[in-house]
């Protein structure tokens, strides 16, 4: 991927496939993570958060720069929600879901995506955007494969 290149989803999904079979779990979720941060021009903030007892834990990330949320609690915020049902939760306009917990004030829309082993959640993909409405179907098939492709892996 050069500057200024963006992926389409079958490629990222080629490139993540590639690196979870050739790259050891440590390193190989950051890998992941800056492929869909870079990847992906409407992705401005990527993060995978571990479920840790009833908190979740921020694990890698991609973006201009951290968030404050490094820990949150099971049912709390768009994340504690997807963590406690185990389904993807789409916001078009984080200004409209009271849920949401602010990291960014750029931030326009998010999707949470459940990695999960059967029904035990261990983690998720946290993916915000600059954009408003920035995801739609195709996101969310895309980003469930990755998360059963991570499962594996968490």
């Amino acid at each position: 991927m050069t500057d200024g290149e963006f992926l389409d989803y079958k490629s990222a999904e080629q490139a993540i496939k590639k690196l979870l079979e050739t790259q050891p779990t440590p390193i190989v979720l950051q890998k992941i993570v800056d492929v869909l941060y870079e990847g992906f021009e409407k992705y401005s903030w990527v993060g995978i958060y571990f479920v840790k007892g009833d908190v979740l834990v921020l694990g890698p990330w991609g973006g201009k720069q951290a968030t404050e949320h490094t820990r949150i609690p099971l049912g709390r915020g768009v994340c504690g929600a997807a963590a406690t049902s185990g389904k993807t939760e789409l916001v078009d306009d984080v200004s409209k879901d009271r849920r949401y917990l602010s990291c960014f004030l750029s931030t326009r829309s998010e999707i949470v995506v459940p990695i999960k082993k059967s029904t035990m959640i261990l983690g998720e993909i946290d993916i915000d955007s600059d954009r408003p409405s920035a995801f739609d179907t195709a996101d969310v098939v895309f980003l469930e494969k990755v998360a059963d492709m991570l499962s594996s892996h968490i």
